[in-house]
C-alpha cells in the first residue's frame, strides 16, 4: 500500500477512537437518580387498558393514563392499507392475465 492509503485509514480510526473515548467517559461518569416503581402494579395490563380506552374502570386500570383507542384504530387502518397496497403492487400481468406474487389468489384461473 502507498502512504496515502495508510494516511486515509489513520484519520477514520483516530476519529472512531476519539468518539469511543468521549462516549465511554460520558457513560461511565453519568449518575442516575433513584428509580421509581409502580409498587406491584402491572404496567403491561395498564398499557393494554389505556390502549383500548378502558381507563374509566377503576377495578381494571390502577395507573392513571390517557385513552388511545382512536390512535390504535388509525394505526390499524394505516397498516392494513399498507399491506393491501404492497400486495396490489406485487401483482403483475403476463399475456393479459394477472400473475400474483402470493400464489393463485389473484389470478383468473387460466392456464399459464
Amino acid at each position: 500500500m502507498t502512504e496515502d492509503a495508510n494516511v486515509s485509514r489513520v484519520l477514520p480510526a483516530a476519529v472512531v477512537t476519539l468518539v469511543f473515548g468521549v462516549m465511554a467517559v460520558t457513560f461511565l461518569g453519568a449518575e442516575f437518580g433513584e428509580f421509581s416503581t409502580f409498587a406491584g402494579e402491572s404496567v403491561v395490563h395498564n398499557i393494554g387498558y389505556a390502549l383500548f380506552n378502558l381507563t374509566g374502570y377503576e377495578e381494571l386500570s390502577t395507573i392513571p393514563s390517557e385513552g388511545f383507542l382512536a390512535a390504535f384504530l388509525i394505526v390499524a387502518v394505516a397498516l392494513d392499507v399498507a399491506v393491501d397496497g404492497a400486495i396490489y403492487l406485487a401483482k403483475r400481468e403476463e399475456d393479459g392475465s394477472i400473475v400474483a406474487a402470493v400464489g393463485e389468489a389473484f389470478t383468473d384461473g387460466g392456464e399459464r
